[in-house]
């Protein structure tokens, strides 16, 4: 079947599954596949349970209301290429190593202000949740708001030919995924390959003015710019007054005359201070799209995180700062830095491995645990066998470590392990599973 043809298919029947459990009546129900799963063997499950078609690539599955094609993934994505190329919405297109998906969410809640927008849920930020939120576009969105991740060379590139976006972000480039880029320098030419797509069409870049990373390959295209350090070509510049835990700021934007307009003492629900930059990062988007200032300030101070990204939780026996979906050495580093910042008598960090550093990984939990127990903290706990391997090596008396988080809960059962007043930064790769912890502390 053709694009065209599967398109009129869409149009008649405009919802979306993939998920043989969740198939809404007149769905359309792509049988994709997966290293342990084939979707082919559902389709006519879920026809049965009411979806309008199934798309398959398996020739075996036949009857009515069943489209072959191909290849079912290049199909989810070419149709959704192919719907956003219809419509023309305005397309923002955002990646980074952190920080992406916070800043897609304080972006859309900006420019929701004055719009219709629509953004990418959750993290559904991969070669099949794009494709899928693109498909949710519909002629009354005036922008969507797109977030792409990547932990491979060439994924962004693929994304954003799905995507086409007319104005890109990336929030920063740092160590993460080094297994599968190879180098930080492989981080650095992924997460550029949304500049290379809107350089080649002429396209816009919101840009952070004091990322050299960022700036070094930006060459020949539009530039909008914002950042903590003053300078002339900004459209948006601001300034940390605390963090203590949560994240007070101020900001200006330039305007047409040459002043600058204040807006001062945004007290936002964020806790780290590297969410500065995606606080400015958002408000130089909204500025750019004519959303008025106290718009833009009351979206930035109403927006609460979720997901265990700089979350504060206050338990009946301790606060707990939660930023437990991913961690990286940068992002663990920003996480530590910010931490020292929070005023507490009884702090203590519960940290767990750092996942898909190849080669570098032993070194750079090394580094870590050398920044933490350089610190005042009053307790460190080290979950995993990464920090078990770095802790063997250099070994200290305040740190104690866990093969996983099960041994966590074993020993926070234990009179030994009860935890009371205590201020405790929560960080780890998700594969950690350090938020089943939480109930217990």
């Amino acid at each position: 079947m053709d694009i065209k043809t599967l398109y009129a298919e869409f149009l008649q029947h405009p919802v979306i599954t993939t998920d043989s459990r969740d198939v809404p009546a007149g769905s359309m129900f792509f049988a994709l596949k997966g290293d342990t799963f084939d979707g082919n063997q559902y389709a006519l499950s879920a026809i049965s349970q009411g979806a309008a078609c199934a798309v398959v690539d398996d020739t075996k599955v036949s009857g009515e209301h069943v489209i072959h094609v191909p290849n079912v993934l290049d199909a989810l994505q070419q149709l959704a290429h192919y719907h956003r190329c219809q419509l023309g919405t305005t397309i923002i297109g955002i990646t980074g190593t952190n920080g992406k998906t916070t800043t897609k969410e304080l972006v859309a809640a900006v420019l929701q202000k004055k719009y219709n927008v629509l953004y990418t849920q959750g993290n559904f930020n991969n070669h099949i949740g794009v494709p899928k939120t693109l498909l949710q576009l519909t002629k009354d969105h005036d922008i969507a708001v797109i977030e792409m991740g990547a932990n491979h060379p060439g994924e962004i590139k693929t994304l954003v030919e799905i995507v086409c976006p007319d104005y890109g972000l990336i929030t920063n480039v740092g160590r993460a995924h080094l297994e599968g880029f190879g180098s930080f320098e492989g981080v650095i030419h992924t997460k550029g390959e949304l500049y290379d797509f809107l350089r080649d069409d002429q396209g816009t870049v919101f840009i952070n003015n004091d990322n050299p990373h960022l700036l070094g390959i930006s060459h020949d295209l539009r530039l909008v710019r914002y950042g903590q350090t003053p300078a002339d070509d900004l459209l948006v510049q601001g300034s940390l007054i605390e963090c203590n835990p949560f994240l007070r700021f101020k900001w200006e934007s330039s305007m047409v005359n040459g002043q600058w307009s204040m807006v001062n003492d945004i007290q936002t629900h964020l806790i780290g201070s590297y969410n500065l930059d995606n606080l400015l990062a958002a408000a130089c988007v909204g500025t750019f799209f004519a959303v008025p200032a106290d718009d833009i300030s009351a979206a930035l101070a109403d927006y609460t995180p979720s997901n265990n990204r700089s979350q504060m939780t206050l338990t009946e026996h301790n606060r707990l700062i939660v930023d437990a979906y991913n961690a990286n050495p940068t992002s663990m580093a920003a996480a530590l830095d910010s931490f020292t910042h929070i005023k507490a008598d009884r702090k203590m960090v519960i940290l767990g491995d750092m996942k898909e550093l190849g080669d570098v990984s032993h070194n750079e939990h090394l580094a870590i645990l050398d920044r933490l127990t350089q610190s005042d903290l009053k307790q460190i706990w080290l979950v995993g066998s990464e920090f078990q391997h770095a802790v063997s090596e250099r070994p200290n008396p305040i740190v104690r470590t866990f093969p996983d988080v099960e041994a966590v809960k074993t020993f926070l059962s234990t009179p030994e392990g009860s935890l009371h007043d205590y201020t405790i930064l929560v960080k780890g790769s998700n594969s950690t599973r350090l938020t089943q912890l939480l109930p217990l502390l």
